[in-house]
């Protein structure tokens, strides 16, 4: 292996893509170089000045051709390494080893595909989004992991593996699941590397956060169509994600600044996800709570 490509998806990330190269250019890398491309769909901020200084090479999409797979697919083909790794604008590696961790079950083949750890960062981090982050990105290892879940916001896999299986480019999201779900079926392995982590800083509108679950719902159709979301489960996983987060909220002395936050986050998620899935397929009770019950 003689090149690692480190791929970031933009628009307008001006406020940590710098933090986000610095994090990459002090990385503990001795028998590879790193190269770290940008492809940006219509950045009107500072996004291409600070990717600039810091030596990215840069490519675009238009915003009328942007999907999220479509986007990768593009970056990768753009990309020269042997190891491709996805990292989102707004995530920002934590420690010197984080790159060297995240490839690591590539590069000794205990897996095909990896994917990292996600946290949030006090006074960003809205409180049922760091409650997310400890659902789906558990402190311990999972290498190789049962089942399909990856998310490309901290991912890496080999560019044979992309070639062979491009990211799919009609689905409104989840494109690093529905890849993972064809690798596990073809018998690959993917990989959760819990020592690979970094700072995932959403700062969204209460609106962008709801059409982000439910861009996602839409797309778990296609990757799970057997999930099905009713009004009733709106109804209940959003009353159940309220109370637990409040629970734990009081735990951590914070319930009065975090109460309203919480109700509005979860009222959102459920309610996006509830609307993002249109279809009338049933799915057991264990399967729909896997993906949606809150911790």
């Amino acid at each position: 292996m003689n090149c690692v490509s480190i791929i970031i998806r933009t628009l307008n990330e001006a406020r940590y893509l710098g933090a986000c190269l610095d994090a990459i250019a002090v990385q503990d890398v001795e028998d590879f170089r790193v190269e770290v491309v940008v492809i940006d769909s219509g950045s009107t901020d500072a996004t291409l000045a600070i990717a600039a200084q810091h030596g990215a090479r840069i490519t675009h999409i238009s915003k009328s051709e942007f999907t999220f797979g479509r986007s990768l697919n593009r970056g990768c083909a753009f990309a020269t390494g042997d190891i491709l790794v996805l990292l989102s604008g707004h995530c920002i590696p934590v420690g010197r080893d984080w790159l060297a961790r995240l490839i690591a079950p590539l590069r000794d083949g205990r897996a095909i595909y990896s994917y990292g750890r996600q946290i949030g960062r006090a006074g960003v981090t809205r409180f049922s989004e760091d409650r997310l982050f400890e659902k789906y990105f558990p402190a311990c290892d999972r290498i190789p992991q049962e089942g399909f879940f990856c998310n490309n916001a901290n991912s890496a896999l080999p560019r044979d593996v992309w070639q062979a299986h491009p990211f799919d480019e009609t689905i409104t999201g989840l494109e690093d699941m529905a890849l993972a779900k064809t690798l596990v079926a073809k018998g690959g392995q993917v990989a959760y590397v819990a020592t690979a982590p970094v700072e995932h800083l959403h700062e969204e509108s209460w609106r962008k956060v709801r059409i982000r679950f439910e861009r996602e719902a839409i797309a778990l159709q296609d990757i799970m169509p057997d999930v099905h979301v009713r009004l009733t489960d709106f109804l209940r996983y959003s009353a159940s994600g309220i109370w637990m987060d409040w629970v734990s909220a009081m735990r951590k002395r914070c319930f009065l600044r975090e109460a309203a936050g919480i109700v509005a986050f979860r009222t959102c998620q459920f309610w996006g996800a509830w609307r993002g899935n249109a279809t009338t397929r049933e799915v057991s009770r264990a399967r729909k709570e896997d993906y949606f019950y809150p911790i």
